[in-house]
């Protein structure tokens, strides 16, 4: 790509475990990271993809090193900030996005509570910058074909839904900050967000929301939809994967039924972020209002006291234990 047409990059949470893909995203794209930051100096990553860049282990040295960039008529000014910091974090780097007049990319979840989002929307409208949240799995090519196949049906049909989502984590989980519900969200908004999204997408709005259950390791409830009914389960137990899982060593188990046909997804998740990056960078990308609707589920799930269900309203996986 010819320099004069690159898009310069900031990044924050270089240590972090979604990082790669941003910065293999920004590679892929052909644009410039020109600086990153992290508490954490095990960001070796970075010279997979880039070899200029400013690395910072305190924010304020960032902040000060892209204001000055700013500041300075000779030199190009940061336009992307990618935002993969822990969660709790997102609010107030989306925030110094805005403030440095640059875009800001962010991780899901975008924030944690729906009034953040509502704030957002006000500064994004003064600042003339946007905020795009990494909905990825709008760009699975399943998910895609899957939407567009129900789109024609009878409106008023409820499909029957089961998701089921292991992904087997150990000790350390919760004793880091993804095991902190002030700092993560909790279980479902750290590794169910994105399968939230993802129905509402597909099946329409919120319309009654049960929490069955909420542990550390593992929560699960019932979702009725505009065009579905959705029993879910998630967890971080590798007790809970599936037999033929453990004994092949897969650490992971995605599955999605819809009327008693599982949809086979497991695979096509490598290029997304580059496809997220790509759709941005050509004037598309999904913002704040499109990631309303989870964060306000996420929350309304995480401040729910959970009760037990019905057999039709339980997920298999509830039932048996």
């Amino acid at each position: 790509m010819d320099p004069a047409e690159q898009r310069i990059f900031a990044l924050t949470g270089v240590a972090g475990y979604i990082a790669p893909r941003h910065l293999r995203a920004i590679s892929d794209t052909g644009h410039r990271l020109v600086a990153a930051v992290d508490p954490h100096d095990s960001v070796g990553i970075l010279d997979s993809y880039f070899h200029d860049v400013a690395y910072f282990r305190e924010f304020e040295r960032f902040d000060r090193h892209l204001e000055r960039m700013r500041r300075d008529p000779t030199r190009a000014s940061v336009e992307y900030v990618s935002i993969c910091a822990p969660n709790y974090l997102h609010d107030a780097h989306i925030r110094f996005a805005l403030r440095i007049g640059a875009h800001a990319i962010c991780e899901k979840p975008l924030v944690l509570n729906p009034w953040n989002a509502e704030a957002l929307l006000e500064l994004e409208a003064e600042s003339r910058r946007r905020v795009y949240n990494v909905l990825q799995l709008r760009y699975h090519p399943v998910v895609r074909e899957l939407r567009a196949s129900l789109a024609g049906g009878r409106p008023n049909r409820k499909h029957d839904v089961r998701l089921t989502y292991i992904t087997s984590r150990g000790k350390w989980y919760l004793y880091s900050w993804k095991g902190d519900a002030e700092r993560a969200g909790g279980l479902a908004t750290n590794i169910g967000i994105h399968f939230f999204d993802m129905l509402g997408w597909i099946f329409g709005p919120v319309e009654r929301n049960e929490v069955h259950l909420a542990e550390p390791r593992r929560t699960a409830g019932y979702l009725e939809l505009e065009r579905a009914r959705v029993r879910w389960f998630l967890s971080i137990a590798a007790e809970d994967l599936p037999a033929p899982c453990s004994r092949d060593g897969q650490r992971t188990f995605r599955e999605i039924a819809v009327d008693g046909q599982d949809i086979e997804f497991s695979g096509g998740f490598a290029d997304l972020h580059t496809d997220v990056y790509r759709d941005i960078l050509a004037g598309g990308g999904y913002g704040i209002a499109d990631a309303m609707p989870s964060i306000r589920l996420c929350h309304d799930i995480r401040s729910a006291a959970p009760a037990r269900g019905t057999a039709d309203t339980e997920h298999p996986l509830l039932q048996k234990s």
